[in-house]
């Protein structure tokens, strides 16, 4: 399946890479437009990663005219992130015919920051959007 725009990824300047397989790579750098009050990275953030992640390690293996959309993700948080790079790794733990399961680990250095698993609607796209 062709890269799709999107638009909330490009604003909070978050990368991801599908790998095809069922599986994808998201990055981001924290910055200062990440953080909460108290300086450390928006919890919103992180999940953002989880979901967008799970969204395209699914989409690639689902077939011409099928869209996905989130049913519930979640999400654990383990320790503050107050700056560099976060990379979440997200592999599907299960895909039926109309419900996928996935998991996505959020790491910073090695260290494990959260981690988050979802359920995703397998549907019908949007007419013109397949």
């Amino acid at each position: 399946m062709a890269s799709r725009p999107h638009p909330f990824a490009d604003l909070i300047d978050l990368a991801v890479t599908p790998d095809g397989k069922g599986g994808s790579t998201a990055t981001l750098t924290a910055e200062h437009k990440h953080m909460n009050p108290h300086g450390v990275v928006h919890g919103a953030v992180i999940y953002a990663l989880a979901d967008t992640g799970m969204g395209a390690a699914l989409y690639p293996t689902l077939e011409a005219g099928q869209a996905c959309a989130t049913i519930e993700v979640k999400i654990s948080y383990f320790r503050p992130v107050s700056g560099g790079e976060i990379r979440c790794a997200t592999q599907i733990d299960n895909k039926g015919r109309s419900i996928a399961h996935l998991t996505s680990r959020i790491e910073q250095g090695g260290k494990l920051v959260a981690l988050a698993t979802g359920s995703f609607a397998i549907l019908a796209a949007p007419p013109g959007k397949a």
